[in-house]
């Protein structure tokens, strides 16, 4: 019986495996062409950086911006790429812990031979929704630089400078370790074994290596020792290929990155680099960027009428499970360029957003020789739980260009439209909709639905009863409106890294000030604020006539972490709890180099 049960287990366990792989073939090369089965695969996409691992967990008071993606975001992410017309998706390589982290932060390599469980069942999680979703991905191994931690790190563990991850038999036997380890994982969620698994394309040997051939030599072959079913790209930093990653035969695919000041350069390499690989090795673009849309378009003819195998633009953000997305500026993009949402929003229209996406979604179905579909009314978003009308949110769905916000007295309704056109792109992490027509005492319910060119949703999850303690004003700094009066202040839009992603702020300098009027008297004030030099306190007073103000205490709030390699402002809160006095008007003043980028004002009620 003991037999039987076993057996009847290991069976179980085989047919799970079977099931979870979503692709008949595994990915392939026949001379410079990568082949999925009978069929030459090709592709134009995206790299997603955060699709395993999340760097830009950004909300004010948060100061540990790293996280892990759950099965949520992961979805959102591939079903973007799906949606798009792409195939493929190039992650960033697995994080290594590095000397000075904050032992909140999680890595995929803690130390030589010693692994995070938790941030590789993320990495489980990808490959089970890309094979449910039919979109396959790219993994580099190892990072050339500093921002996740990568061949420094390698070297440090055994006390050695960074150059001995290259040479140092130790130090390549520790990265060594984590190959094997990775390829022979099991996949907690599908049980196929990751050297297995059909939605891996291919391994890259990392990001923008500066390594010398041996040791590309060493790795490939070492991969191709332990994984006989994946191809293998040489992940050399380059925009020109080297003769010796297309002469090695252990070497699968090659690839360039490019991030030009002259794009004619750049369409003019990629063009010689395509006929440099020809009728040898596959060839893709695996990055390029921080280009007007017009030199994307070109690129991707260049790619699709030379013959490329494909290319992966940098890069794409997708939703965040608070509500939202994830934001990137890209310090390298002129502080203008920052990853792309799908499908595009009002919010990107400084770098050309919606029009950069829908070229990306015609030209990925372009270079598979089929017409983009009609695309489908998205499904119902997920509303999250409301503490406070002032603060509405929800997890949009893939493909959710605006949403409409439902309001009802009752939770069958009738219902009302109190919000339309809402974008989930327009305020980085921050509540995504206030509803400002409600009525002090009253009970309400919401609903959320999603809207694109193809339809609209049907509702979402029903929220309520949330009773109504006060109102709020909310002021975003997109502009001066909500304001009455103001004076020595402009608004901010740049250096938004810096700012956590902050797109819209006012910066002041000493004796500008800031006078709100509310209709019902002052209860609470919340002033989120950033210092890019020494933080400079807010003066808060408050009146009842506009004229003869009254000084209020302040309580302060420091959430700075750090510089980091972003050189990130200082954010600090300041609150005031203003039950006391029967005033209607709040003067902000500021005493020294301040931007402000949200204040929020609590009124009426009772005291």
């Amino acid at each position: 019986m003991r037999k039987l049960a076993w057996g009847a287990v290991v069976w179980a366990l085989l047919g799970a495996a079977l099931t979870a792989q979503g692709f008949e073939h595994f990915i392939t090369r026949q001379g410079d062409r990568l082949m999925d089965g009978p069929n030459e695969f090709r592709f134009i996409s995206f790299n997603i950086p955060n699709l395993h691992y999340v760097e830009d967990h950004m909300p004010f008071g948060e100061m540990n911006s790293w996280r892990l993606p759950d099965e949520f975001e992961i979805t959102d992410a591939l079903l973007a790429i799906k949606q798009m017309g792409g195939r493929v998706a190039r992650t960033y390589t697995l994080s290594v812990r590095r000397a000075d982290d904050d032992p909140a932060i999680p890595r995929h390599v803690l130390a030589p031979g010693k692994y995070n469980e938790d941030a590789f069942r993320a990495l489980d999680k990808v490959l089970q929704v890309a094979n449910e979703t039919g979109v396959r991905v790219i993994i580099p191994f190892v990072d050339n630089w500093i921002w996740w931690g990568g061949i420094q790190e390698y070297a440090a563990f055994r006390g050695k400078d960074k150059d001995a991850f290259w040479t140092d038999a130790e130090v390549i036997g520790d990265f060594q370790r984590t190959i094997a380890y990775v390829l022979n994982r099991v996949n907690t969620y599908t049980g196929v074994r990751y050297k297995d698994d059909k939605a891996i394309l291919a391994w890259e040997t990392g990001n923008e290596l500066q390594c010398p051939s041996a040791w590309t030599r060493q790795i490939v072959a070492y991969i191709k020792h332990l994984d006989r079913n994946h191809l293998v790209v040489d992940g050399y930093f380059t925009s020109v290929l080297r003769d010796d990653a297309i002469d090695n035969p252990l070497v699968d695919v090659v690839t360039t990155h490019h991030y030009p000041s002259d794009p004619q350069l750049m369409i003019d390499r990629v063009r010689k680099n395509r006929e440099r690989a020809k009728g040898k090795k596959p060839y893709f673009v695996g990055e390029f960027g921080f280009v007007e849309t017009d030199a994307v378009r070109e690129l991707l003819d260049v790619v699709i009428d030379g013959g490329t195998s494909g290319a992966l633009i940098w890069s794409l953000r997708f939703r965040s499970r608070d509500g939202g997305f994830y934001w990137h500026s890209e310090p390298f993009g002129g502080d203008r360029y920052k990853a792309y949402h799908w499908p595009g929003f009002a919010s990107g229209d400084n770098y050309d957003e919606r029009a950069l996406v829908n070229l990306m979604r015609e030209k990925g179905y372009a270079i598979q020789g089929v017409t983009p579909p009609k695309l489908a009314a998205p499904k119902p978003p997920r509303l999250l739980p409301i503490e406070d009308v002032a603060a509405i949110s929800w997890q949009g769905s893939a493909g959710a260009a605006s949403h409409t916000v439902e309001r009802a007295m009752k939770e069958k309704g009738p219902w009302t439209v109190v919000g339309r056109g809402i974008s989930d792109a327009a305020t980085p992490y921050r509540p995504l909709f206030t509803d400002t027509q409600v009525r002090i005492g009253e009970e309400y319910f919401y609903q959320v639905r999603a809207e694109n060119e193809g339809g609209s949703s049907d509702p979402s999850n029903v929220v309520g009863p949330v009773k109504v303690k006060w109102l709020m004003l909310v002021d975003e700094m997109r502009n001066f409106d909500s304001m009455s009066t103001h004076a020595g202040i402009a608004l901010e839009t740049g250096n938004t890294r810096q700012a956590k992603e902050d797109l819209d702020r006012v910066v002041g300098n000493g004796r500008a000030t800031i006078v709100y009027e509310t209709p019902k008297p002052l209860r609470r004030c919340e002033i989120s604020a950033f210092f890019p030099m020494a933080v400079a306190d807010l003066q808060l007073s408050v009146s009842s006539d506009g004229l003869h103000y009254r000084r209020v205490p302040v309580e302060r709030t420091d959430y700075f972490g750090g510089e980091g390699e972003y050189g990130y402002f200082k954010p600090v809160l300041f609150t005031a709890a203003l039950d006391t006095i029967e005033s209607r008007f709040l003067k902000i003043e500021f005493t020294g180099l301040t931007q402000i980028s949200r204040v929020e004002i609590t009124y009426g009620g009772a005291k």
